[in-house]
């Protein structure tokens, strides 16, 4: 025979095998009739499969059968089967040499001290600025610069105004005509002369000059050339505007007083802290020059408005002063101690994973099981401890270390992106749940899924 019959033969033969082949694979994998579905279908008593996974990657799931991306047979999932995802699984032995650590959900108190810095400035409430009311010269000053200790009722300059001569004078004659119409038989020129004492004598005293003064002289006669302006309050002069010889007139601020007995502490305290900070809470303050030493103010105002720079609001606490150790500008250590939350359902702060669109803990479930829940924090004390609004349960055990190492040995990552897919939730309840996130792990069509979302631990 020759070559040529025998590769005719050859490739009879191979039609005639895959003829049979196709046939076999058309017996096999044909349609099945409604009874067949409804009696032999894959979950047990012919249950509907709640959906379908690739065997060689669980995070890609259809509604209905067919091919993976690697051209493998979609493998279904019954009904009441564990949530794919919800639950990570890792030899009990392992989390063991993992040094995997876990703590419980319990409720506690809360409390937090804010502690920031502080600046020293005066108490508003105790500067007084020195003016005169009259126009005039002035021809000495007895308080003669800035910084220097005054106490109240203290001369501090004295004034010319050819103003104030002519009123004295007209007191003077006033007094007179009081003194000579006063025993008088007509009432309307006795009250005459008692009206014109009483408007000449107020127009002095709208002027600050002392009672002292006025009565001195109506007893002596003698006009006084000059006035003198005394200090209003006690304190430190902060501001002289004042020098001998120089004009002044009412406009002209001469001295500013500032009574350092009391003093402000403004504090700047971040957004994230002020729902802490409240009035009426206790403050404790510390100067570096004075180790050791403490100061107990009182928060008495918490402004209304953020400044834009630094992202901080300015909190006002009022302290004593008796021995003038505070000085104004004056850097200062501030410690608030706020108010403590009661009862509050609390989970260490390490145990919480944040991802920058949710914010995670993984739950230990024993045995080698955890299981990662989506969860919404409260206030943080700042020491440590964060408060669980929803999410966890007192009781539950949650991993504060090690949840990288479980990560990398159990696709964490991938239970966190099938725990929030359609028909699972964070906590494994079956479909239609409210957590549910209907855009995580979760792909329709023939697009692929969108990757699992890195997962981070820490704060944002």
């Amino acid at each position: 025979m020759k070559i040529g019959h025998w590769i005719m033969l050859a490739v009879l033969l191979a039609a005639v095998g895959a003829a049979g082949w196709w046939a076999g694979t058309q017996r096999t994998q044909g349609p099945q009739t409604e009874t067949e579905s409804a009696s032999d279908g894959p979950c047990p008593g012919g249950a509907k499969p709640a959906y379908w996974k690739a065997p060689m990657d669980p995070s890609y799931i259809r509604d209905s059968p067919g091919k993976s991306p690697m051209g493998m047979d979609m493998v279904p999932v019954c009904p009441g089967a564990a949530p794919v995802g919800s639950d990570v699984q890792i030899d009990p032995s392992l989390v063991q040499s993992m040094g995997v650590r876990a703590a419980p959900v319990e409720r506690r108190d809360l409390g937090r001290r804010v502690r920031t810095l502080g600046r020293v400035d005066y108490d508003e409430r105790l500067v007084a600025h020195v003016h005169t009311k009259i126009q005039g010269w002035i021809e000495k000053l007895s308080v003669e610069y800035e910084g220097e200790m005054v106490k109240k009722g203290q001369p501090l300059l004295d004034i010319y105004s050819p103003e104030l001569v002519s009123t004295q004078e007209e007191l003077l004659l006033a007094s007179r005509y009081r003194d000579s119409t006063s025993g008088s038989r007509f009432e309307d020129i006795s009250r005459g002369g008692e009206d014109l004492f009483e408007a000449t004598r107020r127009r002095l005293e709208l002027w600050d000059i002392p009672d002292r003064d006025i009565e001195r002289l109506l007893e002596t006669g003698t006009v006084r050339k000059n006035l003198t302006l005394y200090a209003p309050t006690g304190g430190v002069v902060t501001k002289l505007m004042a020098r001998e010889g120089m004009e002044v007139a009412p406009n002209h601020n001469l001295y500013t007083i500032a009574d350092l007995s009391r003093v402000w502490v403004y504090a700047d305290v971040y957004e994230y802290e002020l729902p802490w900070v409240k009035e009426g809470q206790r403050a404790v303050i510390d100067l570096s020059y004075l180790p050791g030493r403490k100061f107990e103010g009182t928060v008495t105002y918490v402004y209304p408005f953020l400044e834009p720079k630094t992202r901080t609001a300015r909190v006002r606490i009022e302290l004593a002063n008796l021995d003038m150790l505070f000085k104004p500008d004056m850097y200062a250590n501030v410690t608030i101690e706020t108010e403590t939350r009661k009862d509050v359902l609390a989970v260490p702060d390490e145990a919480i994973i944040r991802s920058g669109r949710r914010t995670l803990a993984v739950v230990a479930m024993g045995e080698g099981s955890f299981s990662p829940r989506e969860v919404v924090l409260g206030i943080d004390s700042g020491d440590g401890w964060v408060e669980v609004q929803s999410g966890l349960a007192e009781g539950d055990s949650v991993v504060t270390s090690g949840q990288f190492l479980i990560d990398s040995e159990s696709k964490l990552r991938e239970a966190v992106q099938k725990m929030l897919s359609p028909g699972h939730s964070a906590t494994g309840e079956g479909e239609g749940s409210a957590d549910a996130d209907p855009h995580a792990g979760h792909s329709t069509g023939d697009a692929p899924p969108t990757p699992g979302e890195h997962v981070g631990h820490g704060k944002e």
